[in-house]
């Protein structure tokens, strides 16, 4: 039998709301930058050519730049060159598709969120070229479990996710929860939905070496209980403010540092200051330190030398922070949400927790933090349970995926 050789692919890779232009802080931590530039990374060193389209947030971000070989990032005008709140991106959501309609030929689009796939959709379908669809979120919809933490954004999205998902050659999801919710919120054709987790870097993310310092305060200061970690956006839908109800359960006597790691994006620009009258009220302050977005290294850094990672979100498509931990050899107390239940192994890699109730988490991560031979365990059963998720395997995934639909 003959050896069929895949085709080297054009791809156009659309993340309009956030770029992927380099590795994302813990802002975005298992987010999109890190889902979209780790996959055409991966892509790339495949042999396909990879080119990254965002929206222009300032006036010094150029046309083009060259991130790796075969990776490109073009910067597309749509709107005011500055951050905007996603609650009003999509009033631009016409500028960019007809940016896109003025670049050159692809084999193929690929849009990361909603937005993308509404302003790419009728560009790929104009030129005859496949489209496939990455949600990452979905609307809230009154009433649901989603609704708990965050609103829905617009009017626009409930629509335009109908309709990236229906008129799609094929939808990407990255966990069977997510592949759930396109399916029956968004009437996503189940034969079109394809299920392809991510991956994780780990070489950058990887237990503490024998010897190799925790992290600590620029000052210098380590804490005699050690530190736990929280890493997202810091908005409702996160839930920081049940990582930081947890820590107040706790006894001074065993009471860990809570490290928080993120900003707040433009739509919650309120939300950063209700978090630190938070730890004054529930009298934390010198229990908590709230470091802002990190870098990728800042953030393996901060999660190999945590004693355990803490992911509260009322939702996750998948939770890629957890896995993150995980190879970092740090356990996880996780809400038995979303994707969280795939990523996360119960009782063998972390805990997850039906309970959203302070008391229930602070006794959770009380037990936990008391027996450090089961911490010593789960790190070293989470490291070999990550090696499951590998961006090779990913992008061989998605590439067999482009070349069919090209094939057709």
């Amino acid at each position: 039998m003959l050896n069929v050789v895949p085709p080297v692919l054009k791809l156009c890779v659309v993340s309009m709301h956030t770029s992927p232009a380099q590795a994302p802080g813990a802002g975005d931590a298992g987010g999109l930058n890190v889902v979209a530039r780790a996959q055409a990374d991966a892509l790339a060193a495949l042999g396909h050519q990879v080119e990254l389209i965002t929206r222009r947030t300032s006036r010094d971000d150029p046309d083009v730049v060259d991130l790796a070989p075969r990776v490109r990032l073009r910067h597309l005008d749509a709107g005011p060159p500055t951050p905007l709140p996603k609650s009003v991106i999509d009033d631009h959501l016409e500028e960019f598709s007809a940016g896109l309609a003025g670049l050159g030929d692809f084999d193929l689009f690929h849009s990361h969120h909603w937005m993308s796939g509404v302003a790419a959709l009728p560009v790929a379908d104009a030129r005859g070229v496949p489209h496939v669809q990455s949600f990452h979120s979905v609307a809230a919809l009154p009433g649901s479990p989603l609704s708990a933490g965050e609103p829905p954004e617009s009017s626009r999205r409930v629509p335009g996710e109908s309709q990236v998902a229906t008129g799609s050659d094929a939808v990407v999801a990255i966990s069977a929860a997510e592949a759930h919710t396109v399916i029956q919120r968004c009437g996503a054709d189940p034969q079109r939905v394809s299920i392809i987790a991510p991956g994780v870097d780990h070489e950058l993310f990887r237990p503490l070496d024998q010897g190799e310092a925790r992290w600590r305060l620029p000052s210098g200061e380590l804490w005699p209980n050690g530190y736990v970690a929280f890493a997202a956006r810091l908005q409702p839908l996160k839930d920081p403010e049940l990582a930081i109800g947890a820590l107040a359960q706790l006894p001074a006597s065993v009471r860990p540092h809570l490290v928080v790691a993120g900003d707040a994006s433009a739509d919650f620009a309120s939300y950063t200051a209700q978090l630190h009258a938070l730890v004054a009220d529930l009298g934390l302050v010198g229990d908590v330190s709230f470091l802002g977005s990190q870098s990728r290294g800042e953030l393996a850094r901060l999660f190999r030398g945590a004693r355990v990672v803490l992911v509260p979100s009322h939702s996750e498509t998948f939770g890629l922070v957890a896995l993150e931990a995980a190879a970092s050899g740090t356990p996880v107390i996780a809400a038995a949400s979303g994707g969280l239940r795939e990523a996360v192994a119960h009782g063998e890699t972390g805990q997850l927790m039906d309970s959203r109730a302070p008391a229930d988490w602070g006794r959770a991560l009380t037990e936990l933090l008391a027996d450090d031979q089961r911490l010593t365990t789960m790190g070293v059963v989470a490291r070999v349970h990550s090696r499951r998720f590998d961006w090779r395997w990913t992008a061989q995934q998605l590439a067999a995926l482009y070349a069919d639909l090209v094939g057709r």
